[in-house]
């Protein structure tokens, strides 16, 4: 095959400058899925970037496998096929049918309604302290001193973690995120490290738990069985670090890169000074069109023709959320377009965009996500005022989580 003449959406390169929205229009142009060579991997893809296609794949777990290679992106060096192994089997976004149902349960039944809409005044407290730290200063290195802050303390207060370990869970949870970033990690083999590290604090914590019960979300987890049997050590620890990172790193990503659209965007950043109702509305924007996730995983089960497509059994298929986020099919001509009257323009868009996931896979958090969004945005708009850059803004190394590593801003100072 020749060489595709458009960036390979699983090279670091392709994200290290943001996201590249023009190349992946291009990509849009041409279909639903584009067949991509990887020659920094050696294994071709399917790369899914329109909805049609990401729904088809995502509702049809019999033919698209989130176990049989796992559902991360990346290629795994024969040194890691182990531990690859160990998290296939245990870490529920890579199960299939009937297993993950059966496990997915379990982390639903933690974070019930009531356990989330029980958060909001503490959620609530904890914004307003948050941006208390910064307001007198007019300056702040914003992903670490405001966007990480929230849903981490969130994370930590479900689970029963002690707030003061959040620095260590911060710096953890990068680590693992972000192996591949050389500011970060040194590599996957210190990814791998900081995650049994993890899994320990976890069966400490459980032992805690067990002995104390104060979360109700942990007791539940303890609790839970799986076709008669309780949930092990083992699987316990592994939930702990999904759900850990999961609802850490994806909320963080959406308010750093929220912010940075409307600092891009100041006319809807003054709208909302004067409108904070509006804010809601601004938040399904902001999860449109900065997705968190950028990538997942499928491998085909079987020989599939689909409206054109000819997908062979064992082949790799990415599922591209940001490419199909901004899907004109969707989202109109203006789609890569960042609007925060859309909602009001498509009354839709909250059940149109992707930014969850559709299908068994759809993500557990959002509703926690959402809370937390809107609160941080309705504390934050009202006193961060003429937020300008202060600095470069620079991105995580990496083609699964959309993620600023550092955005420094300037703003006018007002008291606490």
């Amino acid at each position: 095959m020749s060489q595709c003449p458009f960036a390979n959406l699983l090279s670091l390169d392709t994200y290290q400058n943001g996201m590249p929205y023009e190349e992946l229009a291009r990509i849009r142009a041409q279909g639903s899925m584009m067949y991509m060579e990887d020659p920094e991997n050696g294994v071709p893809y399917w790369a899914v970037v329109k909805r049609d296609a990401l729904d088809f794949v995502s509702q049809n777990p019999d033919l698209f496998s989130s176990n049989l290679q796992g559902a991360f992106p990346m290629e795994v060096h024969e040194s890691e096929k182990e531990i690859q192994a160990i998290m296939q089997e245990n870490i529920i976004i890579s199960m299939d049918p009937p297993k993950h149902m059966k496990y997915r349960k379990i982390v639903r039944d933690a974070f019930t309604p009531k356990a989330v809409n029980n958060m909001e005044t503490w959620l609530r407290q904890s914004a307003r302290a948050i941006i208390d730290r910064v307001a007198s200063k007019g300056e702040c290195e914003f992903v670490e001193d405001v966007a990480a802050e929230l849903p981490l303390m969130a994370i930590l207060e479900l689970l029963g973690v002690p707030q003061e370990d959040r620095k260590q869970f911060f710096e953890w949870t990068n680590i693992m995120a972000f192996a591949d970033d050389p500011d970060l990690a040194t590599s996957r083999d210190e990814a791998n490290t900081v995650s049994f590290e993890v899994m320990g604090y976890a069966a400490e914590l459980a032992a805690k738990q067990r002995a104390n019960p104060t979360s109700q979300v942990v007791e539940a987890l303890l609790n839970g069985e799986v076709d008669g049997q309780k949930v092990t050590e083992e699987m316990f620890a592994w939930m702990f670090i999904l759900i850990m990172v999961g609802g850490n790193e994806s909320t963080r990503t959406a308010t750093a890169h929220g912010m940075r659209l409307l600092m891009e965007h100041p006319d809807q950043l003054q709208h909302l000074v004067d409108h904070p109702e509006d804010i809601a509305d601004a938040v399904e924007e902001m999860l449109r069109y900065n997705t968190a996730f950028i990538a997942m995983r499928r491998t085909a089960t079987q020989d599939i023709e689909w409206n054109g497509y000819n997908i062979k059994k064992g082949d790799k298929v990415v599922l591209h959320y940001h490419a199909v986020n901004h899907d004109e099919d969707v989202f109109g001509d203006d789609a890569m377009k960042f609007d925060i009257h859309r909602a009001k323009k498509m009354p839709t868009l909250r059940r149109e965009m992707r930014a969850f996931g559709i299908g068994e896979h759809f993500c557990l958090g959002m509703n926690l996500a959402r809370m937390e969004l809107n609160i941080i945005f309705e504390e934050l708009i009202p006193r961060i005022r003429n937020p300008k850059f202060a600095g470069d803004v620079t991105y995580m190394r990496s083609f699964f989580i959309n993620t600023i590593k550092s955005m420094p801003i300037t703003f006018d100072p007002v008291s606490a």
